[in-house]
């Protein structure tokens, strides 16, 4: 059987909850919802991704074709799912922290790579602002410093070999009920709430 990702809502939601300031419990349990429904569309196409492999014929374009076929169309949409299931756990758990500078790994990689905290939370927030719904930090082991990555959707502008330690959601839905359109403001609020120890962890 095809392989079924967990929905980790429950989890995620009692980490974070009463714990963002003034990224309200409601916003999460909204946005959740959306996460869900990733995990689903994940899950479903998964298993018609099973059921065509049973009849698939490479020589069929109505099965393979790169205009438009029932292979390409689920392997497409399945990165825009699986993205939205990724993105948004990695978000969440490296909120409902202390946040404030970085600690440990993460801050020594921070000053290698940026100069300072100030400069590395400046380039986040410029970089969160530029993007239309993503914003990583991206350890690099090739060069050993951090980057901050812009992603316009869930699949976008991923980079082979990087490992994201930290997800900034700057879709509205992440912050428009809270927040209106001041991206900048949700930004600031998001940095204040950093699970540095969740950071870290993804260094080791």
């Amino acid at each position: 059987m095809a392989y079924q990702y967990v929905n980790k809502q429950e989890a995620l939601l009692a980490k974070i909850k009463g714990k963002t300031g003034k990224i309200s419990d409601k916003t999460h349990e909204e946005h959740m919802k959306l996460y869900t429904g990733y995990v689903n569309k994940t899950n479903a196409i998964l298993k018609e991704l099973e059921e065509l492999a049973k009849t698939l014929d490479p020589a069929n374009p109505a099965h393979a074709n790169q205009i438009y076929s029932d292979l390409r169309s689920r392997k497409v949409d399945f990165t825009f799912a699986l993205g939205g299931v990724l993105n948004h756990e990695l978000y969440f758990n490296i909120l409902g922290g202390k946040g404030g500078p970085a600690t440990g790994k993460a801050a020594d990689l921070i000053n290698k790579s940026f100069g300072s905290f100030d400069a590395y939370k400046k380039d986040l927030k410029a970089t969160g602002i530029a993007a239309r719904g993503w914003a990583w930090t991206g350890y690099d082991a090739q060069t050993g410093l951090l980057f901050n990555y812009l992603g316009d959707a869930q699949n976008t502008f991923p980079v082979w070999g990087v490992t994201p330690i930290l997800g900034l959601d700057v879709y509205e839905h992440a912050y428009y009920a809270d927040f209106y359109t001041a991206r900048g403001a949700y930004i600031d609020e998001f940095m204040n709430y950093i699970d540095w120890d969740a950071v870290n962890t993804r260094l080791k």
